[in-house]
């Protein structure tokens, strides 16, 4: 996957490069199965099978002359779980698709003492459980889920908004358990968004860093979490507070 950046390209001038990347691709051994190009960051991530990236840097270079800023190796199984879906738009057809994400992560607080207490059958329940509210909320926020981390999951977003309205439904959907004699389960959430490619050599890398280092640092009491946007702005919001205008 490639990353480029422009100053004022249209969609109509992106749609029109890629075709003249599809013309002569087959000169180098490369395959471009699609792209997202965003018209308002005017950045665009062409996602491509080639031999190295040499080769893609060679189809741009010989079709249009719009070098990548950086090219990468990306698992395509997991691009997919990132994006949501991979979609091979015909040719020629002009679109306006942002690779931006927004990046989750949920953690089971004290997960290893749980378990030690309450043995493995109350474990796995509670897991279970978590899973279910986790995978519900992804379910009905455009969510979906990139991995499973064994007391949590991470799950990527096309919106910020999406992303925060999962986190607070699945805070929300923990404190109604709260009462009802099963174990009390608390999570913590962190959340962080980028695009796929940017200064590091990994899909997300820094965005899957920061949201996983947001959870750790998050109010395992259901207090604050934090959203990092691509503007390098941080926005606070406080489960508690959102829970009492219910």
């Amino acid at each position: 996957m490639d990353r480029h950046e422009f100053v004022g390209l249209s969609a109509e001038e992106a749609v029109l490069a890629h075709l003249k990347d599809l013309k002569i691709q087959g000169r180098y051994g490369v395959r471009f199965l699609t792209y997202w190009f965003d018209e308002e960051r005017q950045t665009a991530f062409c996602l491509a099978e080639a031999p190295s990236a040499d080769a893609v840097e060679e189809v741009h270079r010989a079709s249009h002359g719009f070098m990548a800023y950086q090219i990468i190796e990306v698992d395509e199984p997991m691009v997919a779980r990132f994006m949501g879906r991979i979609v091979e738009h015909p040719p020629g057809e002009v679109y306006v698709e942002a690779a931006f994400r927004a990046i989750l992560f949920t953690d089971i607080v004290e997960s290893t003492s749980l378990t030690q207490r309450l043995g493995d059958v109350a474990a796995m329940a509670m897991v279970r459980a978590h899973d279910e509210i986790v995978r519900g909320a992804l379910e009905r926020h455009r969510g979906s889920e990139v991995k499973h981390t064994g007391d949590g999951l991470m799950a990527a977003f096309p919106s910020v908004v999406s992303a925060i309205e999962s986190a607070v439904e699945i805070q929300r959907r923990f404190a109604d358990t709260e009462g009802t004699g099963r174990v009390p389960v608390r999570v913590r959430i962190g959340m962080a968004a980028g695009e796929p490619v940017t200064e590091r050599n990994d899909l997300f890398g820094a965005t899957v860093q920061l949201a996983a280092r947001l959870c750790s640092r998050a109010d395992p009491g259901g207090g604050g979490y934090a959203v990092r946007d691509h503007r390098r702005c941080c926005h606070h919001f406080w489960p508690r507070a959102l829970r009492s205008n219910r």
